[in-house]
């Protein structure tokens, strides 16, 4: 019993001696703790405004095509597209091409780089290669969406067999 106490002491004894003897890295470690915590809630808080910000655009972009407004509807989609934000933009493209709002074939395939390039996530990019294929069947250029159709296969994609059904139509 007298052993535990004295050990108790021992380590309490040991362990202020410690701490005054790296008091200012103590405090240094501490300060440091908490602007990493603030700085991560600042951080969230941002991309949390952001993306508030960003379907704000996406809806009123919408408002403005069902009023016939395309012109400002498409500037605001391509602005959306630009944020490279993982959800809005895909559907900001999405509306794009359905809605023919963008007739220029070079700057829709820019676009789709573009979203292939922000997306770190292995099943958005499958599902954003799968729709510009789609996009070159829609305009007849079936060479590149067989190619882009036969790399999503071959890279095992959980798209796999709708890449495998659009091959043999």
């Amino acid at each position: 019993m007298e052993e535990k106490l004295e050990d108790k002491i021992d380590f309490k004894n040991k362990f202020i001696k410690f701490y005054h003897s790296n008091k200012v890295k103590f405090i240094i470690f501490c300060f440091i703790l908490i602007l990493i915590v603030i700085a991560i809630f600042i951080i969230k808080q941002i991309n949390e405004s952001k993306n508030i910000t960003l379907a704000e655009k996406y809806v009123q972009a919408e408002i403005l095509l069902s009023s016939n407004k395309n012109e400002k509807a498409k500037q605001l989609y391509e602005e959306i597209i630009l944020s490279k934000n993982k959800f809005y933009s895909i559907l900001a493209l999405n509306t794009i091409i359905e809605k023919d709002l963008i007739s220029d074939k070079k700057k829709i395939i820019e676009y789709f780089s573009t979203l292939e390039k922000s997306t770190s996530n292995k099943d958005n990019k499958d599902l954003i290669i799968l729709k510009k294929a789609l996009y070159f069947l829609k305009e007849s250029n079936t060479q590149e969406s067989k190619v882009l159709l036969k790399n999503l296969i071959e890279n095992n994609s959980n798209l796999k067999k709708i890449a495998q059904e659009l091959l043999d139509r």
